[in-house]
C-alpha cells in the first residue's frame, strides 16, 4: 500500500513590522534600544551600525544609505534618535524635514540628552542643568557610565518614562522639546504596539 503524503502546513508566518533606527550615540542609546528589541514581540527592531560620527547629518546619512540599500516595506518605519545638546536648530530641522516627507518616518530628540530620557524612568521632576541631570541619574544608577544593563530598568519603569515624557510634551512639539524633555516615548510606543 502506498504511503500517504502528510498534508503540507499552509499557514504563513505573520509579518512583523520592522522599525529601523539610526542613533547619534554609539553606546547608551544602542544598549537601551537593544533591550527593547529583545522585549518586542510584534515588532522587529533593527539598529543601524554606528560609525562613531554623531552629528545629525551623519545620523541621517547612515539612515539614507540603509534605506537605499534595502527600502522599507509598506508598514515598516524609520526613526532617527539624537540629542539636542550641542546641535543647532538648523541641523535638527534637516532631520525634521526628512521625517515630514513620509508618514513612516520619525525623529526622537532628547533635550538636553539621552540621559534625561533615562532619568524619566525613575523620577518626574524638572532639572536645572545637564550636570543636574547626570547627578540625579547617578542616584538611581550609581555605577552608570554610559552603559545600561537589562537588570537596571524594568518594564514598569519604561512605561512610567513613556507617561512622564508624554505628559511633559503637552502640547506635543513638532520635532523636539524646546525645554527639558524627550520625544523617545513616541518611538517606545511604536516598539511596544
Amino acid at each position: 500500500m502506498p504511503r500517504r503524503k502528510k498534508p503540507r502546513n499552509t499557514r504563513t508566518r505573520q509579518y512583523r513590522k520592522l522599525i529601523v533606527i539610526a542613533t547619534e550615540g554609539s553606546l547608551t542609546e544602542r544598549q537601551y534600544l537593544n533591550l527593547q528589541r529583545i522585549k518586542a514581540t510584534k515588532t522587529k527592531v533593527e539598529l543601524i551600525k554606528s560609525d562613531k560620527k554623531s552629528s545629525p547629518d551623519h545620523v541621517l546619512k547612515r539612515m539614507r544609505k540603509r534605506l537605499n540599500e534595502k527600502p522599507l516595506k509598506q508598514n515598516d518605519e524609520a526613526w532617527l534618535v539624537v540629542d539636542k545638546d550641542q546641535w543647532s536648530d538648523d541641523q535638527l530641522n534637516k532631520l525634521c524635514e526628512w521625517a515630514d516627507q513620509e508618514s513612516n518616518r520619525g525623529i526622537v530628540v532628547s533635550n538636553p540628552n539621552f540621559e534625561y530620557w533615562l532619568l524619566l524612568h525613575f523620577e518626574d521632576r524638572t532639572i536645572a542643568s545637564l550636570n543636574d541631570c547626570k547627578h540625579r541619574l547617578k542616584r538611581h544608577l550609581p555605577n552608570y557610565s554610559k552603559q545600561i544593563h537589562s537588570s537596571q530598568i524594568s518594564q514598569n519603569q519604561i512605561l512610567d518614562a513613556v507617561e512622564r515624557a508624554k505628559n511633559r510634551d503637552n502640547p506635543p512639539c513638532r520635532c523636539w522639546p524646546l525645554n527639558f524633555g524627550s520625544t523617545m516615548y513616541k518611538l517606545m510606543e511604536k516598539i511596544m504596539e
